[in-house]
């Protein structure tokens, strides 16, 4: 993949010896290397600044390389630089003079302190002892944001161009105590496609079935639809489609401890399965259907 080199301490493609098929897979908030210096700048401790990342997403998803996909994975964390949000969604009163006019302070998702650059993580857990200079919060979108978003899109482009059609699918992971509005219902995936805008419905129904055919709860945009990267790549009347999977991390993990739980490579295995049954499902309904692919 021709992602420059220096990119590498940053985020990394795993790519299979050839791409077979049209999936290109993303996990955007799994990464584990937390630089010096924003440690030095945090309020919290080795564990807490934690609670918010995807905990071992990238490692769930692992195979896909081997099923014939490339796998992106950050190795920066969620914490640092969000790259599931805006180029520019920052928090004024993270930083320490004014911002660009271009900033997009207004969000729902700065509000609540969750934008490119995140002010808390888990429960209102503030992230920094200070405020940050402009210029950090710009050289991080620049240095990484930037690098993170063109190294996607030449996966996706590359994988339209070969196979006519390409599947981006977003991979993240829940708190463990989420529940259906009005129930009681905790679910254990969810599949998100900006309410049918992001990918065909036939994509988010096999989806679906896969998962509950392994006994899995499963619903579909509720309360987790996709984010930025979901939104933004998502284009099905061009053959670009884009779902997230949310898996909820009770599942696999400690939400404790974070440590993975004795269940964690059964559900590495489940999650092998089901790349494997969506992958056979657009090959066999691509194959004879042309909603899948440009028109």
């Amino acid at each position: 993949m021709d992602c420059s080199a220096g990119d590498f301490e940053h985020f990394e493609v795993r790519e299979p010896a050839t791409q077979t098929i049209p999936f290109v897979f993303n996990s955007p908030h799994s990464g584990r290397l937390y630089p010096p210096a924003f440690l030095a700048q945090a309020n919290l401790d080795a564990l807490s600044i934690r609670r918010s990342a995807d905990h071992y997403v990238d490692e769930l998803f692992a195979d896909a390389p081997e099923l014939g996909a490339p796998l992106l994975l950050a190795h920066f964390p969620r914490a640092y630089l969000d790259v599931n949000r805006e180029p520019y969604e920052l928090d004024p009163r993270m930083f320490d003079g004014p911002l660009p006019p271009f900033v997009n302070i207004g969000s729902m998702r700065v509000a609540g302190g969750l934008g490119t650059i995140p002010r808390i993580v888990a429960e209102n857990m503030e992230i920094y002892r200070r405020r940050l200079s402009v210029e950090e919060g710009m050289s991080r979108v620049e240095a990484i944001y930037k690098p993170y978003h063109a190294c996607l899109r030449k996966l996706i482009a590359r994988t339209h161009a070969r196979f006519g059609l390409a599947i981006l699918i977003d991979c993240h992971s829940m708190p463990g105590n989420i529940r259906l509005s009005g129930s009681d219902v905790r679910p254990d995936f969810i599949i998100g496609d900006r309410y049918g805008t992001s990918a065909s419905a036939e994509l988010s129904r096999a989806a679906l079935h896969f998962l509950g055919e392994m006994g899995f709860s499963a619903v579909r945009n509720k309360p987790y639809a996709g984010g930025f990267i979901t939104e933004h790549y998502g284009r099905p009347v061009r053959g670009l489609h884009a779902l997230q999977i949310e898996v909820n991390r009770a599942l696999y993990v400690d939400e404790v401890t974070l440590a993975k739980k004795p269940e964690f490579p059964a559900i590495a295995a489940a999650l092998s399965t089901f790349m494997r049954q969506m992958a056979d499902f657009v090959v066999d309904f691509a194959g004879g259907n042309s909603a899948l692919a440009a028109e």
